[in-house]
């Protein structure tokens, strides 16, 4: 997994404890905790911060809290630690967490986690934020944690609607932040540093034996949004140090230097203005313009490739190549940033979309969006996300499929390929306890796999990311046309749409497609099972090299966390290499934006940096030791995962470059579309009041709108809100906002606009009469392929109205034919662990998706691949 290292850029960290309060219990052991934690981060072993990096606010009043955070969010750039102790209080229905100030009463002057920190924390300026919680009900701060947009860590001192001893102690300070203290000082044996994921498991390890005040283990949980690497919160360890490097002493010394004058010149100016001000503002030591802002690059890329990118784009920033003087830019001197890269990911479609709406995205960027004739209401600014100035996609495949729906003439975006910055080639996982007989993992062709793993023989059920949502599914399926009878290439001519059809009888069935290879993987995983998951004894992954290896060593992958240790051989897949299918190639692509006033510069940035990432010293050593294949023959970096033994991977397999041209991508794409079966969805909102709370609403209209995204004249839907506003005590009633079987987005949008807004309903969502409603009005729909999307916060409509027998009713309904699978995304505190959520997932071949950061994108997936269902289904 990739690490993020913030030294010797410009960070913070804001203790904030409260110990004293005037009508609540005092906390007596609190009092030490901010000077000694102070202390062990500006240790020199720590080396992370400096001094006046740290910022300790010991509030009375909730003001205090938003100066402080409105303070270090503006000044930090590099890390931003936030750390609370304190009293803290939910409501009663466990939301709306509120952390307690020294003037706090039980309702009122308090600090609202969710409207006023997480909306400082969303506005900071800090490429990555890690938040520590050590209050009472720490566990519930998850919930509205999700609608985060910044790269965020989150550590809560307790599991949700606990209770906690620390700040009751004697004096000397509490005992989670002692246990915090002694790894951030001491380090773990066996590391160079501590991560943020290395402190969870060592919290969770130290606090084992102690228990809540409800006699339950004290378990700290832990979150993470928009990021799926790791932080490194300090470079302690009890094993030989080594030191820091030289690049990072030298700018913390010019940093210093530059404060230093700083403080003295404005001392001198208060002093002196009258007679010498001319003197002084021409006196100036250099060091006071040293660093100006570096020109901001956006780099937009996969979900799957952002960690290892974000690693390369900060290796980059304290490279060098971005900080040594350049000729003719004498002035900067040595150590300046002269680009800082920000990495964000968004799945292909959604990359598409923003590119075929050019127009709007730049006028977005500006305030003058406006819906074009085909923009279909999209808004690329959310997703996507900012116009980018660098595009990585997963293979030149996208760059064609993206070019494809970009209209001729007119785009205010212009897209300059240009040559790959790392392979990966493309595998098939076949569990290890079940290897092919007679077939070569390192080539074998499509033809022996195929037979392989059909019913005669392993009976290996396979699974492909979605190729509308990934690049890896797009070049998967590619490699399948093309090179499906076994003796033809990915750039030998049209794809046989026979061959297609059989392939897709393989690969189709409701819930088989995924967002992308990590999210398959991490569905896979032993420790991730969900409602409805499949068997991964039976399932052969079409995936990435990469992501294949970190899987098998227990990396993290997707929203799974990394594990301790590489999965044990049972639960491994040997990866078999499809002959003559293409690698992913990840090409640089510079966007250039019509209008831009500073074209020339960002143009020059964007060569250096494309430079330095095909570099061998450069960006090739960081991007194989994140387990890529290096570009002109680059070989694994030390510590690449390739070179593990146990990530059963094969280094004589060839790297297959792309050939294929952009008619036969289009030929693949309309192939698979003729492939594809008409579908038909309906979703199914909870829109009770309930779901406004901890940040839940945000995150299931952008799921509901993920469904628009896909829609089209193959492909309806319908939009049903329950419970119906105009009949709010009638547990049967359902709002049928948009029929089922319209083809048109924009009614969708407009009604999930109008919910965001507040048409929300004070009462409770009675989830199974809203369900048995909508099942029997699908078994009734003429489509072929179809399925329920229930987005719902809970079920809460139990009580004396409550029809009798209404689970078992839906039960058997669910169990009849004609099959309608249910495909939830469930946002409650039990998520799905509910024994009514995991019974109705199975029985209709569905899936059940708990909120968090990856839900939108994971139950995207499994839309995408309800049209795909035949005959042939298993």
């Amino acid at each position: 997994m990739a690490e993020y290292d913030a030294r010797g850029k410009v960070n913070r960290a804001l203790l904030i404890c409260v110990d004293d309060y005037r009508r609540l219990r005092p906390l007596p052991a609190v009092r030490d905790n901010p000077r000694e934690l102070e202390r062990v981060l500006l240790a020199p072993g720590t080396d992370l911060f400096t001094k006046g990096e740290v910022v300790i606010c010991r509030p009375q009043e909730p003001w205090e809290v938003e100066q402080a955070l409105d303070a270090v969010t503006q000044e930090a750039r590099g890390l931003l630690l936030v750390y609370f102790s304190g009293h803290g209080r939910v409501g009663p229905d466990g939301g709306n967490l509120q952390l307690m100030v020294g003037a706090s009463e039980r309702r009122h002057k308090t600090v609202s986690w969710q409207d006023l920190v997480l909306s400082y924390l969303d506005n900071a300026r800090a490429d990555r934020i890690v938040i520590v919680l050590e209050c009472c009900y720490a566990g519930n701060a998850g919930e509205a944690f999700h609608a985060c947009r910044t790269p965020t860590s989150l550590l809560m001192a307790a599991q949700p609607n606990r209770r906690i001893f620390s700040g009751e102690e004697p004096t000397g300070g509490s005992v989670f932040t002692r246990a915090l203290l002694r790894t951030l000082e001491q380090g773990i044996p066996g590391k160079r540093f501590v991560t943020f994921e290395d402190l969870v498991r060592e919290l969770r390890e130290q606090l084992a034996g102690e228990r809540t005040p409800m006699g339950d283990v004290w378990e700290p949980r832990s979150a993470k949004q928009n990021t799926v690497d790791d932080v490194i919160l300090s470079f302690a360890t009890p094993e030989i140090r080594p030191p820091t490097p030289l690049r990072i002493r030298l700018r913390r010394r010019l940093n210093s230097r530059f404060r230093h004058w700083f403080r003295i010149l404005m001392v001198l100016a208060i002093i002196l203005v009258p007679a010498t001000a001319g003197v002084v503002l021409l006196n100036l030591p250099n060091d006071a313009e040293a660093c100006p802002p570096a020109l901001e690059l956006r780099l937009l890329t996969a979900p799957e490739a952002e960690p290892a990118l974000r690693q390369a784009a900060f290796d980059y920033e304290m490279s060098d190549a971005n900080t040594r003087p350049l000729n003719g830019e004498g002035d900067l001197p040595d150590g300046c940033r002269r680009a800082q890269i920000t990495v964000y990911s968004a799945a292909k479609d959604q990359v598409d979309q923003g590119f075929a709406a050019a127009g709007r995205w730049q006028g977005e960027a500006h305030g003058t969006g406006k819906d074009g004739p085909d923009d279909q209401g999209i808004d690329p600014l959310h997703r996507p996300g900012p116009q980018p100035d660098i595009w990585i996609p997963e293979s030149t495949a996208d760059y064609y499929a993206a070019r494809r729906g970009m209209p001729a003439k007119g785009s205010p975006a212009t897209l300059h390929y240009s040559a790959p910055v790392a392979y990966t080639p493309l595998v098939v996982g076949i569990p290890a306890h079940r290897r092919l007989d007679d077939v070569e993992p390192a080539a074998a062709s499509w033809r022996k796999l195929l037979t392989g793993t059909d019913r005669t023989h392993h009976d290996l059920r396979l699974l492909r990311p979605s190729p509308v949502l990934s690049g890896t599914g797009l070049l998967h399926t590619i490699g399948l046309y093309l090179t499906h009878d076994g003796t033809g290439t990915a750039s030998s001519g049209a794809p046989d749409l026979t061959l297609a059809r059989h392939a897709e009888e393989r690969l189709s069935a409701p819930g088989s497609q995924y967002a992308g290879s990590t999210e398959l993987l991490c569905s896979l995983r032993p420790d991730a099972d969900a409602a409805g998951a499949v068997d991964r004894t039976k399932s052969a992954p079409l995936v990435s090299e990469k992501s294949l290896a970190d899987y098998n060593l227990g990396r993290a992958t997707g929203s799974c966390p990394a594990l301790d240790s590489p999965l044990p051989l049972r639960n491994r897949y040997v990866a078999y290499y499809p002959e003559n299918v293409p690698a992913l190639d990840h090409p640089l692509i510079r966007v250039d934006w019509r209008g831009t006033t500073d074209a020339t510069p960002r143009q020059a940035a964007v060569a250096r940096f494309a430079t330095w990432l095909r570099a061998p010293d450069g960006g090739q050593r960081t991007l194989t030791a994140q387990g890529y294949r290096g570009v002109k023959g680059t070989g694994p970096a030390p510590g690449s995962p390739l070179l593990d033994g146990r990530a059963d991977i094969s280094l004589v397999a060839r790297t297959v470059p792309f050939t294929a041209d952009p008619a036969q991508v289009t030929q693949v794409l309309d192939g698979y579309d003729k492939a594809q079966r008409s579908s038909q969805v309906l979703v199914l909102l909870d829109t009770s009041t309930s779901m406004a709370d901890g940040g839940r609403l945000p995150t299931a209209l952008s799921a509901a709108g993920r469904v628009l995204e896909m829609v089209g004249a193959r492909h309806t839907y319908g939009l049903w809100a329950f419970p119906d506003r105009a009949h709010p005590t009638d547990a049967d009633a359902v709002r049928e906002l948009v029929p089922l079987g319209s083809a048109d987005p924009a009614p969708g949008r407009a009604a999930l606009d109008r919910i965001a807004g507040g048409e929300l309903v004070e009462h409770g969502a009675a989830m199974e009469e809203a369900l048995t409603r909508a099942v029997r009005r699908m078994k009734k729909s003429p489509a072929a392929n179809k399925a329920i999307v229930l987005i719902l916060d809970q079920d809460d409509g139990a009580g004396p109205g409550r029809a009798a027998g209404v689970e078992r009713t839906l039960g058997t309904l669910v169990e009849e034919g004609p099959e309608v699978p249910i495909l939830a995304l469930v946002m409650g505190k039990s998520g799905c662990d509910t024994f009514a959520l995991q019974r109705l997932a199975g029985a209709s071949h569905g899936q059940c998706v708990p909120g968090g950061p990856q839900a939108v994108d994971t139950l995207a997936g499994r839309i995408a691949s309800i049209g795909t269902a035949t005959k042939g289904d298993r």
